[in-house]
């Protein structure tokens, strides 16, 4: 199994210039490790995956202005978030055998950088630890997971802490 990813770094190329702490030397989001993680938790999620040979996922990392205009448009509230998934495909996906011979897009996960670096900051971690935590969240949504009620939030906030510490992130949350 692998993912092929998408990732577009609006963010640094209309910031170039703006500081970011990732909590390491590196101040850009390199695409390769994106693609590793992603398929680091694929291996994990594979019980709660379509059957394909491979997936592909859009990652795109961009700031509040962009993301607010994409959550009014779609979610009708005009405001920034942290994180936005689009799911390409249905919770309860039918699928046909010449469907699995093909790579199976599972979505786009749009993530706001500004509003992940100002949540870093409160949470007292990096700011690539918080990325890789709405990245995580995003997948889940992409997979069909949701949480609409505290139970359903709890079990989702478990499952990312497990794809976080599979690629060697220990965060720390209380439930």
């Amino acid at each position: 199994m692998r993912v092929e990813l998408d990732v577009q770094d609006f963010f640094h190329e209309s910031f170039p210039k703006e500081s970011l702490n990732f909590g390491d030397t590196d101040d850009r989001i390199i695409p390769k490790i994106w693609e590793t993680w992603f398929n680091s938790w694929l291996e994990v999620l594979q019980p709660h995956l379509p059957l394909a040979p491979s997936y592909e996922i859009g990652l795109r990392f961009t700031d509040d202005t962009e993301i607010q205009t994409l959550n009014s448009e779609y979610r009708h509230q005009n405001k920034p978030t942290d994180v936005l998934a689009f799911a390409a495909l249905e919770v309860d996906f039918p699928q046909s055998p010449e469907m699995i011979a093909e790579e199976l897009y599972l979505g786009d996960i749009v993530v706001s950088v500004n509003t992940a670096q100002r949540q870093a900051q409160q949470q007292g971690h990096s700011l690539l630890t918080e990325l890789a935590w709405l990245a995580a969240h995003g997948l889940l949504h992409l997979l069909g997971w949701d949480h609409p009620d505290e139970d359903s939030l709890i079990q989702m906030l478990k499952q990312q802490v497990i794809l976080l510490e599979t690629i060697g992130i220990d965060i720390d949350i209380e439930y």
